[in-house]
């Protein structure tokens, strides 16, 4: 498994980071290759990716989520295989730092090539970044204030 970590400070308060990343439906607006993010439930999200000319469908469920602090989720079922945890960091009454950390298991040939060259390190490098122009942009609106707690302790990262 390769793992990606970055961060990035955004010029919006914490609430509203926090708020828009909870609007999983919005991210193919700022995630290259996302076509599609369906919310199924609180805890479950089906999407839909493009990437290298690989389509893909799979599932993630979020096994702990603690408003304006973090969301960790993992993939479950299909050939999918990545977890990650987006944490919050509230710098000022205007500025928040965006962390997040993914663990992505390449399958097939195009994807471990991929790998291989940092392809998908830049990709969700560029996402975050991407995230910080919607977000800042005022692109997006909702939120979700839920608590979802890990059912299982060895799932979060």
């Amino acid at each position: 498994m390769s793992t990606v970590k970055d961060t990035v400070d955004v010029d919006v308060p914490l609430r509203r980071a926090y708020d828009q990343w909870t609007q999983f439906e919005d991210f193919p607006n700022f995630m290259e290759g996302v076509d599609e993010v369906r919310q199924l439930d609180d805890r479950h999200n089906h999407w839909t990716t493009s990437i290298g000319g690989v389509r893909r469908e799979f599932d993630t469920e979020i096994v702990d989520q603690l408003a304006d602090d973090r969301i960790t989720w993992r993939s479950i079922g299909g050939e999918t295989r990545q977890r990650g945890s987006v944490r919050f960091e509230q710098l000022d009454a205007s500025h928040t730092r965006v962390e997040l950390t993914m663990d992505v298991e390449p399958t097939g040939v195009a994807e471990k090539g991929a790998d291989a060259l940092g392809v998908i390190d830049r990709r969700v490098k560029g996402d975050l970044r991407r995230f910080k122009d919607y977000v800042e942009s005022g692109g997006g609106t909702g939120a979700w204030r839920g608590r979802i707690r890990p059912q299982d302790p060895g799932t979060s990262l």
